[in-house]
């Protein structure tokens, strides 16, 4: 078995930071990307930030320079660090991972989401 486990969410301020967290666990032989993505209410899905085994990381226009992606390999864990944040910033956060299993087969898993509500 294989999940992820988002962390980290929470209603805060205009302006004010937060940092998310997202433990992968189970039969992992290896992690190629992990990303965010998330979901406004009444809107589609959407790419926030990804990152690659070689640390190469993309980021959704609207997040630049205020989200920042990272990743601790040994603990098969990936952050997102969420800095000036916007009312249009509140939805739910998922996190998502492109992996190896034990048994060498691919698996695309998917958190069970954390929220995160900006107030203005």
């Amino acid at each position: 078995q294989v999940h992820l486990v988002e962390s980290g969410g929470g209603l805060v301020q205009a302006g004010e930071s937060l940092r998310l967290s997202c433990a992968a666990s189970g039969s992992i032989f290896s992690i190629n990307a992990m990303g965010w993505y998330r979901q406004a209410p009444g809107k589609q899905r959407e790419l926030v930030a990804t990152i690659n085994s070689r640390a190469v990381t993309n980021y959704a226009d609207s997040v630049k320079g205020r989200f920042s992606i990272s990743r601790d390999n040994a603990k098969n864990t990936v952050y997102l660090q969420m800095s000036s944040l916007k009312p249009d910033d509140t939805a739910v956060y998922y996190c998502n991972a492109d992996l190896l299993t034990s048994l060498k087969r691919y698996l695309e898993v998917w958190g069970q989401g954390t929220l995160v509500t900006v107030s203005s």
